[in-house]
């Protein structure tokens, strides 16, 4: 039953893609970028409402009130990955446009990739480390001086449930660069949707929003062992079972 729920998901999700593919691509001709960003989240509403409904994931939001307030409020959105489920379901929950860090070759996968390219986002060329964090840099600050919140996943690909990833301090350089909060969010999806394998699953997937940290001042390193922490501690809290060996 997983197996054909997730046919009739990945169908789902092939059927919708295009028509707002080519919505994006007209929208995005109009300035500013931002009508092609909410274009594009309808779109992740779409898939999450097929995700919901045909393979029976709920979805469990906390802290939402730690968002800042504002639309010219900054903010650099620190989160574990563990897989693609959230990155098409934070931006349905965020107040404000979001730009992603993401490697150029994913812009290559046929109308997502194309979609991508469309919007104002940061793509690096990650065989190069110095001109990946200099474009991140450039690119974040002008981002977040605007009202666009930066989100990165500093793990750098997404792990299995109950591992963890090497943290690296792209986001919290950005985030002292820029003067901007770090926000802190654990996600606990791997249960309904793993990193690996077609078949996804019903169950519950998590999403815990935690405290700004602010970066005035203060150490890139000390900034992200802070909030690796936080997310770390709660990802032990909202997927116990997880953990439990360990």
């Amino acid at each position: 039953m997983a197996w054909m729920r997730s046919v009739l998901h990945m169908v789902w999700i092939v059927l919708t893609v295009v028509p707002w593919t080519l919505a994006v691509l007209l929208v995005s001709l109009v300035p500013p970028r931002t009508y092609a960003w909410w274009t594009a989240v309808n779109w992740f509403r779409v898939v999450m409402w097929g995700t919901r409904v045909i393979l029976g994931v709920r979805f469990k939001v906390l802290g939402y009130e730690h968002l800042p307030i504002g639309k010219t409020s900054a903010a650099v959105l620190v989160c574990n990955h563990q897989s693609a489920l959230e990155t098409l379901l934070l931006p349905t929950l965020m107040p404000q446009p979001l730009a992603f860090v993401f490697k150029r070759e994913l812009l290559r996968i046929p109308f997502f990739g194309w979609s991508m390219a469309r919007l104002d986002m940061i793509h690096i060329n990650r065989e190069s480390r110095t001109e990946a964090m200099k474009h991140v840099i450039e690119q974040g600050c002008r981002l977040l001086k605007q009202g666009t919140w930066v989100i990165m996943f500093p793990e750098g690909t997404r792990m299995s449930r109950g591992q963890k990833g090497t943290y690296q301090t792209a986001a919290t350089r950005l985030a002292v660069q820029a003067g901007a909060p770090v926000i802190p969010i654990a996600v606990a999806t791997a249960r309904c949707w793993p990193k690996e394998g077609f078949t996804k699953y019903a169950g519950e997937a998590t999403v815990s929003i935690g405290p700004a940290i602010q970066s005035q001042g203060r150490d890139p390193k000390a900034l992200m062992r802070e909030a690796e922490a936080w997310i770390e501690a709660e990802l032990r809290r909202i997927d116990p079972h997880a953990y439990a060996a360990s």
